[in-house]
């Protein structure tokens, strides 16, 4: 079973904003090759992360609201929240390293 929460326009304040620990969200589409290749890497630490930071994906074909609300442009994009805001962004498929790194940084 995967650990990544799916998150949508209408849940999007509960899960991220509101949520007691920090997030990280994958903005997404199923035909996007950059995308495919970073999921692996997204399930991978969603359970390394479990109960510290909540990783989750939205998928920008189904839900317009909040990538537009946050100026989406390009896919994959990973927004990293603390308490509610938007710390960090990364736009772009980059290694397992790399985020791990950004995420580390919201503990």
């Amino acid at each position: 079973m995967s650990e990544v929460v799916h998150v949508t326009d209408s849940n999007f304040e509960s899960e991220i904003l509101n949520s007691d620990i920090p997030a990280m969200v994958d903005f997404w589409a199923e035909w996007c090759g950059p995308c495919k290749m970073v999921g692996p890497i997204i399930e991978e630490l969603a359970k390394e992360y479990k109960g510290r930071i909540k990783i989750a994906k939205l998928n920008v074909d189904q839900n317009r609201d909040t990538p537009a609300r946050y100026g989406i442009r390009n896919i994959p994009t990973m927004i990293f929240f603390k308490a509610g805001k938007a710390v960090d962004t990364v736009i772009g498929a980059y290694p397992k390293s790399f985020l791990e790194e950004r995420l580390k940084a919201l503990l």
